[in-house]
């Protein structure tokens, strides 16, 4: 009997949510995707020695007073490099999230991961520019995807979010699992199995949304506390799955169900919401759970990237 990852990938694309190079080799995902907590810990793996100096080494004979945001681009690019080289489809590189509440600057950024992509020979149709999903961040991922440049948005936790995303064009969102059901968990002291799971009825619904009004975007769960949320979202676009996840899936058997589909979306029924800036911020506001965990999320990611500053600035600093 097949394991419950392989029958998951008959009806779904699995991403390995992981810049470890050996976990993407042993569990066959078709993307990859990082972030700075990601290869901060890639990088303290001897085995990825090589790539931090080369690209430690290449930021600080620029001179620029500052060479560590430089050497966390090439670092980015060098490790997106080595993960396409052994998954067929994307790799996922991220924006720094300081700069999620500016439309401009998250531009000029993505261009800039591009264009170092570009110098390694990496053509942009292989790489996503992830980006958070506030209204600002939305407003700069629409301006890239008429330039060609793909965007992964992530951050996703209300259906608001992913219509903005959709309305703009944009190539994937990232909706959260677990850490919708975190904030549920915690604010109402439920428990909840992976049928009534908040953050699984959430994707359910931008998955039904999307396929029932005809958007192309692509819709790639993320975020899991357990194997029950993955299962439960077989049919999905995309999931992104940790290691520690996909090692359990390897590992069990039964009948994996698909749960989600293009002709099961037809039979649903829903409006269809044009986003305004107004609307998008107001629906926000009226979500407790979306605008906290929204703002965590961007508080968390930019703490990982400092952390990964600090240490490359302990390590190499002269």
């Amino acid at each position: 009997m097949s394991s419950n990852l392989e029958s998951l990938k008959q009806y779904t694309t699995v991403v390995a949510d992981t810049g470890d190079i050996n976990s993407i080799l042993k569990y066959g995902a078709h993307d990859a995707t990082t972030n700075p907590s990601l290869i901060l810990n890639a990088a303290r793996m001897p085995e990825y020695h090589s790539i931090v100096q080369k690209s430690v080494e290449h930021a600080q004979k620029q001179g620029h007073v500052h060479w560590i945001d430089e050497a966390i681009d090439r670092l980015s690019v060098s490790f997106g490099v080595e993960l396409l080289k052994i998954v067929p489809g994307r790799v996922s590189t991220e924006v720094d999230a300081s700069l999620s509440f500016s439309t401009s600057k998250t531009v000029d950024k993505a261009r800039q991961l591009i264009a170092l992509y570009a110098s390694e020979g990496v053509s942009r149709d292989r790489v996503l520019i992830k980006i958070a999903a506030s209204w600002e961040g939305i407003q700069a991922a629409e301006i890239l995807e008429k330039e060609g440049i793909n965007c992964n948005l992530t951050l996703i936790f209300s259906e608001v979010q992913a219509i903005a995303c959709a309305e703009a064009g944009v190539f994937l969102i990232s909706p959260f699992v677990g850490r919708i059901l975190d904030w549920y968990a915690a604010n109402t002291g439920l428990r909840y199995e992976a049928e009534d799971d908040p953050g699984v009825i959430s994707v359910k619904n931008i998955y039904n949304y999307f396929k029932r009004h005809g958007y192309k975007t692509i819709v790639m769960g993320a975020s899991f506390r357990n194997v029950g949320e993955i299962l439960e979202l077989c049919g999905c676009d995309r999931l992104t799955i940790s290691p520690g996840l996909l090692e359990e899936l390897s590992q069990g058997s039964g009948v994996v169900t698909q749960k989600l589909s293009e002709s099961l979306a037809a039979e649903t029924e829903s409006d269809r919401i044009v986003v305004s800036e107004e609307w998008f911020r107001w629906s926000m506001n009226e979500s407790p759970m979306a605008t906290e965990k929204l703002a965590e999320g961007i508080r968390k990611f930019n703490s990982d990237l400092n952390e990964l500053r600090s240490y490359l600035r302990s390590r190499f600093s002269s």
